[in-house]
C-alpha cells in the first residue's frame, strides 16, 4: 500500500490537515462522552505505557475542519462523501471509485476538488493566524 505524502504538493497543507482530522475523528475525539472523575485521577497518576494520544491537530482546528467537510457534504453530496471516505474513513481512492461506479482517476479528481473547496473554506482561519 502506498503511503500518503503531502509535502511539497499543491494543497498539501490542506490534505495534511484533513489526514490529521481523519485520525482525530477515527479515535472519537470529537464525540462528547462521560468520563468519571475517579478514572481521570487513576489515568493521570498511573505510570503506564500508551496513555493519552497526542495529535498534530488541536480540537478547535479539527472541529473547524469537521464543519468545513459537513458544509461541503451539504453543498455537493458526492464530493463531500468522497472527501469524508478518503480522509475520514481512510478508504483508498480505488475502493471509493469501485463503490460509486466510477474510475479511480475520477474519484481522485473529485477528492482533489473537495480538498480545494475545503482549502477555500478554511482560508479565514489562515488569515486570522
Amino acid at each position: 500500500m502506498k503511503k500518503r505524502t503531502y509535502a511539497g504538493k499543491a494543497l498539501g497543507d490542506t490534505e495534511w490537515l484533513l489526514e490529521q482530522w481523519g485520525w482525530w475523528r477515527m479515535d472519537g475525539m470529537g464525540v462528547p462522552r462521560y468520563v468519571s472523575p475517579a478514572y481521570v485521577l487513576i489515568r493521570d497518576n498511573t505510570n503506564c505505557m500508551g496513555g493519552i494520544k497526542s495529535y498534530a491537530i488541536v480540537d478547535d482546528v479539527a472541529l473547524a475542519v469537521d464543519a468545513a467537510v459537513a458544509r461541503l457534504s451539504a453543498r455537493d453530496v458526492q464530493m463531500g462523501t468522497f472527501v469524508w471516505l478518503y480522509f475520514g474513513a481512510k478508504w483508498p481512492a480505488l475502493r471509493i471509485g469501485r463503490e460509486s461506479g466510477l474510475s479511480e482517476a475520477k474519484a481522485r479528481e473529485l477528492i482533489k476538488a473537495g480538498v480545494a473547496w475545503i482549502d477555500g473554506a478554511m482560508e479565514k482561519f489562515r488569515e486570522a493566524a
